[in-house]
C-alpha cells in the first residue's frame, strides 16, 4: 500500500510540475500570482536550479527528541552524536538535565543517550579506535554583575612546606590580615608541597619555591560591605603551628562584578558501537571552551578554557593518552584564548590560525603561528587582515592536506562587539616563510561562518551574522563554494534556516552537508524580543548530486596501513579522476580541527580502483575515514568508510 501510494503522489508531483511550466510559458504574469515566496519556491525547485546551485532541506525531530544541540561528530557507525549537554539554558543546568541525542541519518532513527556531565562547551575530537573524546563543560554558569549576591573571586593559595603537599577541605575559611573580612572555598583542595631550590652552581640551598593552587571563594554572607578593594594577605582558619605558618591565601579585589563560567576536568569517551559514554581519567586543569587537537603518536592534545573559578587557565596544556586513558603536562606554559583554532601540520608542528571563540585577553595568545610543541618555540605568520578581528573567525584546511593551505573566513571584534570582518585569509605553510594573503571578499562581515570541505575539492562556506549573537536581525541566508583551483567564490542555494553562535556543519558519507544550532540573542532588528535556540537540522545538498549519476564503490578493505593500498569496485571506474580520505567532523564555535581531506594515488582498471594512503603519520592520524572517489563531472561516490591503523 505504501508503495503504491508513494508511486501516486509521485505521479501527482510530476502532473503538477508540468502544468505549472506549462502555465508559465503561456502566461509569464500568472507567476505573479502565486506570490514572491511561491514563486521563489518554485523556482530554488526547478531541476536546472538544484544542478548549478544545490537545494537545502529542513529536518525536524519530533518534539520529544528536540534539544539545543551545541556539538555534533559524525560517528563511523554513519550516526551522528547530537550533545546539548544543558543547553545554554540555566534551569536545565540547575535541573541536572543534561541532553545527547544520537542521529541516523539514513534511517531516520534518534535515541536518547543518558548524558553523565553537563557537557556544554567541552572539547572534542576523533580517536584512532573510533570513539570520540569529550574533555571539559560547566561546572557553573556566568553571573551578570547585578546578579551577584556575594562578594568572591580569586584566591591562590599558598604551601610553604617543602615535605608534603597540604589539603584543604571545602568550606574552610580565609580572613584577611588587614581588611580582616572572611571568605569561603568554594571546593576541597589540595595544593602541591613546596620545591626545594638549590644554585646549579655551589648546590647550596637558596629557598623554597611555594607550591601553588588557585581556588575561587565567596563572602559568607550577601552585601557591598564584604567587597574588599586591594591585595591582602589570608590566614586559614582552623590550622595550627607550622601549617599555619605555610599555608596562605593572597588574593586582590573580591567583589560583586560578573562572574564568569567555570569549566569541569570530566573526561569522556563515547563508544559509538556500545552507544555510550564511558568515563576516563579526568584532566589536571578544568575547561569550559578547550580545543582538543590529535597528535601524531594518536594522543590528544587540550589547549586553553575557562578554569573552575572562571579563569582562563594560564597556559597549561596537557595531552591524553588513550592507551592509557590518562592526562599529562607538556613541557613549557602557552597561551591562548579559548576555542583556538590549532591543527596539527604534516610535520607533527601545530599551525594556530589566529581564530578563536571568544574568551582571553584582547592581548594575550592571539598572534596567529606554528607552534613546535617539543620545544615549546613558536614561529610568528605574518600579513594577516583586520587582526582585531579573529574572534569567532572559522579556519578551514583547504584540500588537499598535501598543499598545507589554510583559510581563515570573517570574524569580529572581541567580547560582544558590533564589527565584522569581509575578509578571508590564506596561508601556504610549505612556503618558506609563510605569510597570509587575502582571498575573495565576502558579500558581508560574518561572525560564526561554517566551512565544509566537500569531496570534489571544493568548500561550502554558509550562514553567519554580521553582529555579535544576530544582533538586529543580521543572521547571513547566504552560502557559497570556494573553489580552490581559482581562488573564487560562487554564489549558490540560500539556506532556509540562520545561523550563528553555538552553530555547526558536517559533512554527510553522501555527500551533502548537515547544519545544527543557532543561539540568537535576540529575534527582532529593535533587539527587545529574546531569541529562541533554533533546534531545526537543515541539510545541504550541493549541485554535485544532481547529476546524472554518481560513480559505485563497494567491497574491498575496511583496513588500509600507511604507505598501503586497497582496491574497491566501481562500475563508472574509467571516469573517474579523484579518491580522497576525509576525517569525520566534530564541530562546535565555529571550531572543526579534525576535518581534512587527504589525496589518494589513484590506479584504475575496466570495474575497479586502487588507492594508496600517504605514509605520514601526522598527515594522515590513526582513525576512521570517508573514502570517496569522485568523477570527470566532479560527482563524488557514497563513502566507504576506512580504518587507519
Amino acid at each position: 500500500m505504501k508503495d503504491g501510494a508513494g508511486r501516486r503522489r509521485a505521479r501527482r508531483i510530476a502532473i503538477g510540475s508540468v502544468v505549472v511550466l506549462a502555465l508559465a510559458g503561456m502566461n509569464g504574469p500568472w507567476l505573479y500570482r502565486f506570490g514572491s515566496a511561491k514563486y521563489h519556491a518554485y523556482k530554488i525547485d526547478r531541476p536546472e536550479y538544484k544542478a548549478e546551485n544545490g537545494k537545502w532541506d529542513i529536518v525536524e525531530f519530533p518534539e520529544e527528541y528536540r534539544q539545543n544541540t551545541i556539538h555534533a561528530a559524525l560517528l563511523h557507525t554513519g550516526k551522528i552524536l547530537l550533545v546539548a549537554g544543558s543547553g545554554n539554558n540555566q534551569d536545565n543546568f540547575d535541573a541536572k538535565k543534561f541532553d545527547t541525542r544520537l542521529w541516523d541519518p539514513v534511517k531516520g532513527t534518534i535515541k536518547k543517550i543518558p548524558t553523565p556531565s553537563d557537557l556544554f562547551c567541552t572539547g572534542h575530537t576523533q580517536l584512532a579506535n573510533g570513539n570520540l573524546l569529550i574533555a571539559g563543560g560547566t561546572k557553573s554558569y556566568e553571573k551578570l554583575k547585578g546578579d551577584v549576591t556575594k562578594a568572591g573571586g580569586l584566591m591562590i593559595v599558598h604551601n610553604e612546606d617543602p615535605d608534603e603537599p597540604k589539603t584543604i577541605p571545602k568550606g574552610s575559611r580565609f580572613t584577611g590580615k588587614e581588611n580582616g573580612k572572611t571568605f569561603v572555598t568554594s571546593e576541597n583542595i589540595t595544593i602541591e608541597r613546596a620545591k626545594k631550590v638549590f644554585d646549579p652552581q655551589t648546590g647550596k640551598f637558596l629557598r623554597n619555591d611555594p607550591g601553588i593552587r588557585r581556588v575561587y571563594v565567596e563572602a559568607q554572607k550577601s552585601g557591598t560591605k564584604y567587597e574588599t578593594g586591594t591585595q591582602d594577605n589570608y590566614r586559614v582558619q582552623g590550622l595550627k603551628g607550622a601549617d599555619a605558618r605555610n599555608v596562605y591565601g593572597i588574593a586582590q579585589k573580591l567583589a560583586l562584578d560578573k562572574k564568569d563560567f567555570q569549566g569541569i576536568r570530566d573526561s569522556y569517551e563515547f563508544d559509538p558501537v556500545a552507544e555510550k559514554y564511558i568515563k576516563v581519567d579526568p584532566m589536571n586543569e578544568a575547561r569550559w571552551y578547550p580545543t582538543l587537537t590529535t597528535l601524531s603518536d594518536g594522543k590528544v592534545l587540550s589547549v586553553s578554557g575557562l578554569d573552575d573559578i572562571g579563569q582562563l587557565v594560564p597556559g597549561k596544556n596537557e595531552t591524553y593518552d588513550p592507551k592509557t586513558r590518562k592526562w599529562t603536562y607538556t613541557k613549557g606554559i602557552r597561551q591562548f584564548p579559548t576555542y583556538p583554532a590549532l591543527f596539527q601540520m604534516e610535520d607533527g608542528k601545530i599551525f594556530y590560525s589566529g581564530a578563536n571563540a571568544g574568551y582571553g585577553p584582547d592581548n594575550v595568545g592571539r598572534t596567529p603561528g606554528i607552534w613546535d610543541l617539543t620545544t615549546n618555540k613558536f614561529q610568528k605568520i605574518p600579513g594577516l587582515s583586520d587582526p582585531k578581528l579573529m574572534e569567532t573567525a572559522g579556519t578551514v584546511e583547504l584540500p588537499p592536506a598535501q598543499d598545507q593551505r589554510y583559510m581563515v573566513v570573517g570574524g569580529g571584534g572581541v567580547g560582544e562587539s558590533k564589527k565584522s570582518s569581509r575578509k578571508t585569509r590564506i596561508v601556504d605553510l610549505k612556503a618558506k616563510d609563510p605569510k597570509f594573503v587575502d582571498g575573495p571578499e565576502l558579500e558581508k562581515g560574518t561572525r560564526y561562518p561554517q566551512s565544509s570541505t566537500l569531496p570534489d575539492d571544493t568548500v561550502l562556506v554558509s550562514g553567519g551574522s554580521e553582529d555579535y549573537r544576530g544582533r538586529g536581525d543580521s543572521n547571513i541566508h547566504q552560502a557559497r563554494l570556494y573553489d580552490v583551483k581559482t581562488n573564487t567564490f560562487k554564489r549558490v542555494a540560500d539556506p532556509l534556516v540562520g545561523r550563528n553562535y553555538h552553530s555547526g556543519s558536517i559533512l554527510l558519507p553522501d555527500g551533502r552537508v548537515m547544519f545544527f544550532g543557532s543561539d540568537s540573542l535576540y529575534a527582532d532588528k529593535a533587539n527587545t524580543k529574546p531569541g529562541v535556540f533554533e533546534q531545526r537540522i537543515e541539510i545541504y545538498t550541493p549541485p554535485y548530486l544532481y547529476q546524472d549519476a554518481r560513480p559505485t564503490l563497494s567491497g574491498g578493505t575496511k583496513t588500509v596501513a600507511r604507505g598501503g593500498t586497497a582496491t574497491y569496485r566501481s562500475d563508472h571506474a574509467t571516469a573517474i579522476r579523484t579518491a580522497r580520505l576525509i576525517r569525520p567532523s566534530a564541530s562546535t564555535h565555529v571550531t572543526d580541527v579534525d576535518q581534512t581531506s587527504i589525496a589518494l594515488d589513484l590506479k584504475k582498471s575496466k570495474d575497479s580502483v586502487t588507492v594508496t594512503v600517504p605514509d605520514n603519520r601526522s598527515l594522515v592520524e590513526s582513525g576512521w575515514y570517508m573514502l570517496f572517489v569522485t568523477d570527470d563531472q566532479g560527482t563524488p561516490s557514497k563513502a566507504q568508510w576506512v580504518h587507519v591503523p
